[in-house]
């Protein structure tokens, strides 16, 4: 969702909340602005659109120099995508300005308490009326900005980051955070806020989590964190372990293009270490005991948009190597339904950002109910793992393209290990057994790069099909949620229809949709080991082809048995089914990518979306 930047040190802060920004707009915005507290005033530009137009409003009508300020990019929630509403806000008496993530739940209540105190608002944002709630409440002591501060926090409502500064303060940044990602950069005479470690990994890698409901006071000496009511908290520091290279392009024309080519290595290094001295799986803060696990009688996986699709993939894992019942649920729809758990069901929540609101309010809900809860995640002191009771972090560094792709291929793997941490534990499998899958997954990086070496025909194909009204995707056990997942790329990235089925629903529906000439994408399973599965697909296919749809096969190396039924085949390397996502899903990866680029939109930064989803 949107991004944040606040700075006091001795640079040029406009120089590094601009530069900040710029790594922050992978997470999708549609305006942006900055504020600066130059000679005893506050300096606020800001402009709709791309952070490209604000910097030519800058050109035209520079800010004055200055060592303090704030910067933000918004993705529209109250009030329509234009200068108005783009933050920063600022006080009737120009003296505060604030920037916002989130959503103020009871701002209408405020704001008609400011209406009918004679303050007029200039917005139809929820985030003006904490820069008038501040400006109020510093009047009744003009001294201590952060008090006032705090006091207006206490009275919100709902999911908000606040920054603040003042002119009269002019090297004083406060931060505020509930429910909404906020971290703090610590530097050397400099320190930084951010919604992201993005924002400030070109100038430290030395970061501390803030937690809920927390206040935090840049200086440029220092760090304070406390409480809304002002008491010390806890604070956790940790080091970023990717440097600013890792968050660019590194000469490919897409940062999307990059992270797919970076799968691999994503995979590898989510495998590395797993081992210990002693032969058996180890997991980094798997912090529940062994008896825990061993009580386990159901697992629940909660999930949004592409970490659902990797969770549907799992529960096959699951089930199939622990014999535990797995349900997979939307995130956002779990905790509505009144779902029954209890202190015997352990719930994974998989989230790449991990402040996916949806995912973390079902997650706190769980816990609420006595479940105890494993998070898998990307984000190094983000939320939904400081919050759970054992956590698990895939290693894909930083993935700034919106549509997610190594994100996805490594929370597959990281959802394998705790499967088969949950089968040694408990005693499902031996030791040998688990060795020869481990294995199995540590030659999956190099399948996936063999499928990377062969995608120009993938993309001759996204070519040929660009004009196509619909793109179907079709598939038969893990293959299913590859479609579905095959579809969503789709969706995300080409703005087109694109569905994806369990192939054998076709006939109960959605064979209607078939016509002549429609794409068809199959993901086909292995001939070996589940031939039955196979000989069924090849059946689906037909079916299709006899409708006139083109088929667009995903078969691996050696079947034979589907080329009399394709029209285009794609070739991934043999291996055991379970496996068979992480290499089957790359080539929908560049599918999408490539017909997206072919019909010429935006490809990272898709119309609509934004990376981190964190509001509900």
């Amino acid at each position: 969702m949107c991004g944040i930047v606040g700075y006091v040190g001795e640079k040029q802060a406009l120089e590094v909340v601009v530069s900040g920004l710029r790594r922050l707009e992978y997470r999708g915005y549609d305006s942006a602005g900055v504020a600066v507290v130059a000679d005893g005033t506050i300096q606020t530009r800001k402009k709709a659109g791309k952070l490209a137009n604000l910097e030519g409003l800058l050109g035209d009508d520079p800010l004055p120099q200055s060592t303090t300020g704030i910067g933000h990019t918004r993705w529209a929630t109250h009030g329509a995508p234009n200068d108005a509403n783009a933050h920063p806000h600022v006080s009737g008496d120009g003296r505060v300005a604030v920037i916002h993530n989130g959503i103020i739940e009871n701002f209408a209540v405020l704001r008609a308490e400011l209406e009918a105190a004679g303050v007029t608002l200039l917005s139809e944002t929820d985030s003006e009326v904490a820069a008038h709630l501040v400006s109020a409440e510093l009047a009744q002591d003009p001294a201590d900005l952060v008090a006032a501060v705090r006091r207006v926090c206490q009275r919100l409502t709902g999911a908000f980051t606040l920054v603040i500064v003042h002119a009269d303060f002019p090297d004083l940044v406060v931060g505020a955070r509930r429910n909404s990602p906020l971290v703090v950069g610590v530097g050397d005479g400099e320190n930084f806020l951010a919604s992201d470690v993005a924002a400030f990994i070109e100038y430290t890698r030395d970061a501390i989590e803030l937690g809920q409901d927390q206040i935090v006071v840049l200086r440029r000496d220092g760090v304070e964190i406390t409480d809304f009511f002002g008491e010390p908290t806890q604070v956790t520091p940790f080091t970023v372990t990717w440097d600013a290279s890792a968050a660019e392009k590194g000469g490919y024309d897409l940062f999307m293009l990059k992270e797919i080519a970076e799968q691999p290595k994503a995979v590898a290094d989510t495998l590395l270490g797993r081992i210990g001295s002693d032969g058996l799986l180890q997991l980094d803060n798997m912090t529940l005991s062994d008896h825990e696990l061993r009580e386990i009688d159901k697992i629940v996986i909660i999930a949004c948009g592409t970490a659902y699709h990797s969770g549907m993939i799992a529960k096959y894992a699951i089930e199939h190597w622990t014999r535990i019942p797995t349900e997979v649920e939307l995130a956002s729809e779990f905790r509505y339904r009144d779902p029954i758990l209890n202190s015997r069901i352990l719930v994974i929540a998989i989230s790449q950002s991990g402040e996916t609101m949806d995912t973390l309010m079902a997650m706190r809900y769980a816990r609420e109910q006595g479940s105890k809860v494993l998070a898998i995640c990307n984000t190094q002191g983000s939320t939904i793992p400081r919050e759970a009771a054992a956590a698990l972090y895939t290693y894909a560094g930083p993935e700034i393209a919106v549509a997610s792709t190594k994100a996805f291929l490594t929370q597959v793997v990281a959802c394998y290990l705790v499967a088969l941490y949950l089968a040694q534990v408990r005693g499902n499998k031996y030791g040998d057994e688990i060795a020869t899958i481990v294995n199995e997954l540590a030659d999956m990086p190099g399948k996936v790069d063999l499928v990377l070496d062969t995608t120009e025909g993938v993309r001759e194909l996204a070519q040929e099909f660009a004009d196509a009204p619909s793109v179907l995707f079709i598939g038969r056990h893990v293959g299913f949620p590859v479609a579905l997942e095959g579809a969503l790329k789709l969706k995300e990235l080409a703005y087109m229809h694109a569905e994806g089925f369990a192939a054998g629903e076709l006939k109960h529906g959605p064979i209607a949709l078939l016509e002549e000439g429609i794409p068809v994408v199959v993901v086909v399973p292995s001939p070996r080991g589940r031939g039955l599965l196979h000989e069924k697909i090849v059946s689906n296919i037909q079916e299709v082809r006899a409708r006139g749809a083109k088929t667009i096969v995903i078969a691996e190396e050696g079947d034979e048995l589907v080329v009399p039924y394709a029209d285009h085949i794609i070739r991934v390397p043999a291996c055991p089914t379970l496996m068979q996502p992480l290499v089957a899903t790359v080539p929908l990866q560049v599918f999408a990518c490539e017909l997206a680029t072919v019909k010429g939109h935006d490809v990272d930064q898709p119309r609509n979306l934004a990376k981190s989803v964190t509001v509900e």
